[in-house]
């Protein structure tokens, strides 16, 4: 009898052990609370800074020569935004696609906004506007690679909301 008694407590104890463990799992998954990795959100971010600063640089030169490649770069900037926004658990990211495409801020959109206002801006304020504006595109490229605390924390900083 005591070893089958000793056979009983033994399963118990595993089908205790598993009981833990499984609601351990679903515990720390609940808590996580951030999007997962997404392939398509880390390519359209590099191609976007890639674009965003080729085109900067032209900003020494009339606004109407690229009106229309202006207008292209902020399409793909708007569905950026409306894509991030319908991801769940992706506040983080979201915030900061919409501070990018805020054309009242200082980053991106700001920034093609007072070229069209402006007509041509100087080498000088385009060359602070680029750092500022790879800067944060930098700080989503890495969030979306490596989802963690350090990275989020960073945007968070960043938009002044930490």
């Amino acid at each position: 009898m005591t070893h089958v008694n000793s056979i009983k407590r033994t399963v118990a104890f595993r089908k205790s052990i598993f009981v833990m463990v499984l609601l351990l799992l679903l515990s720390s998954c609940k808590s996580l609370k951030t999007a997962i990795f997404d392939q398509y959100s880390y390519q359209q971010a590099i191609s976007i800074k890639v674009e965003s600063l080729n085109l900067m640089d032209d900003a020494s030169q009339p606004f109407n020569t690229f009106e229309v490649e202006v207008e292209d770069l902020m399409l793909e900037l708007q569905k950026m935004v409306e894509y991030e926004k319908n991801k769940p658990n992706n506040e983080v990211s979201y915030a900061m696609w919409n501070v990018l495409a805020n054309k009242d801020k200082n980053l991106l959109a700001g920034f093609f906004k007072r070229w069209k206002d402006d007509g041509q801006l100087s080498e000088a304020f385009t060359n602070e506007a680029k750092l500022q504006v790879s800067e944060a595109l930098d700080l989503i490229i890495k969030y979306e690679a490596q989802k963690n605390k350090t990275n989020e924390t960073n945007i968070l900083n960043f938009l002044g909301t930490n």
